[in-house]
């Protein structure tokens, strides 16, 4: 069962508050979705990321297929019972990763790859590289394991295959996401490509059957005509929700998903891919889109970084070590109640493991209940 909701569009602005109905329960958009890469959020068991008020994880094709492998996943009874989380979840293509982080290029993502050409003008030696690592033809990509070096191959039927031995209850079309700084004529070779992908997705979806929901992906990079292109083909095809690829810069996010949202249909979900900044998500959702996924903020937590309402927080800066106030005053989440900035500036310094756990509390806390205020905001009127 899959269905979508809205319950209130606000009068100034493309955002709306609404519900996704899933399998194993209900989404309330606007909706931050919590990043379980490897069939677990970095630091943290199911039962805390619950706590905090998440109410869907998001997990990587990509690395899930490469270890354990997805066969094992189904054998355990899909990610839900191998990971231990009863709540919907969703899990991505693969695409991305098989394009950035699969061929070795650096942890920048999409924006450090050069899928078969030198958009970024890097050096022969490292575009030799790339081309060894990942390549990219008409029926697929082929790559080499980031774990093993191994050879792989990863097509638009290959992905459905995965994810639907996965299980998550939203799965993504499989696509090109292109760099930012990519010429035109690429972005718009990779997105009339990404098109002839998704009608292949959709139909090995179909042949493969099940309760899954399946989002296509919108790409066109920075350029207004191909984001309204793609918008317009991909929304004219049986999906059940949308996903936009992230291959914009950060100044022009919002303008490039306003572009996307105004082409979609409007009773169906859309998906902001790879975005968790709180002005970004802030943006997003006045720009039409319904939910997002990102690692930073745990990722982030990791490095000592804390979200706050006037920022971010360096817990290793010299204030922070003798500073017992909390994170930030008034925060509900379990590390703000209980611990100081001293503490995890000590566990920090400590490198103790408990540093990431706490850091990663407050951090997912922070903007899932972000996303509960801009959500309570837009059904009252005044977003």
């Amino acid at each position: 069962m899959f269905n979508f909701k809205i319950e209130k569009k606000s009068s100034d602005s493309l955002a709306r508050a609404g519900v996704i109905e899933t399998p194993h329960g209900v989404i309330e958009t606007p909706a931050f979705v919590t990043v379980g890469t490897k069939a677990t959020v970095k630091a943290l068991t199911p039962e805390m990321v619950a706590s905090l008020g998440a109410s869907v994880v998001l997990a990587n094709t990509y690395h899930l297929y490469l270890q354990p492998g997805d066969e094992l996943v189904k054998a355990a009874g899909g990610l839900h019972q191998f990971m231990n989380w009863p709540g919907p979840m969703m899990t991505d293509s693969g695409g991305f990763q098989v394009f950035s982080l699969g061929a070795a290029f650096g942890e920048g993502g999409v924006s450090k790859f050069v899928s078969g050409h030198d958009p970024n003008k890097k050096s022969k030696e490292q575009a030799g590289n790339i081309a060894k690592l990942a390549k990219i033809d008409e029926d697929g990509v082929a790559f080499q394991s980031h774990i093993d070096g191994s050879a792989h191959r990863l097509t638009p039927e290959r992905s459905m295959q995965i994810q639907h031995n996965l299980g998550a209850d939203i799965i993504f079309a499989f696509d090109e996401c292109t760099s930012p700084l990519a010429p035109y004529d690429y972005q718009k070779e990779a997105m009339e490509r990404t098109h002839r992908w998704a009608k292949r997705s959709l139909d090995e979806h179909k042949r493969l059957g099940g309760p899954q929901a399946l989002f296509g992906i919108v790409q066109g990079g920075r350029h207004q005509d191909l984001r309204q292109e793609s918008s317009r083909v991909i929304g004219g095809m049986d999906f059940a929700g949308f996903g936009i690829g992230g291959s914009f810069n950060k100044e022009d996010m919002g303008t490039a998903v306003s572009w996307v949202s105004q082409n979609l249909p409007e009773n169906k979900p859309r998906h902001l891919l790879g975005i968790g900044e709180p002005e970004d998500i802030i943006a997003g959702v006045k720009s039409g889109a319904d939910t997002f996924d990102c690692v930073a903020p745990t990722r982030m937590a990791r490095n000592g970084a804390l979200l706050t309402a006037r920022g971010r927080l360096n817990i290793l800066n010299a204030s922070c070590r003798c500073d017992l106030a909390p994170i930030e005053e008034g925060c509900g989440c379990y590390t703000c109640q209980n611990y100081s900035r001293a503490y995890l500036a000590h566990l920090f310094r400590a490198k103790e493991m408990l540093a990431a756990t706490l850091a990663s509390i407050h951090n997912l806390y922070y903007l899932i209940n972000l996303t509960k205020r801009i959500r309570r905001d837009v059904l009252e009127g005044r977003l």
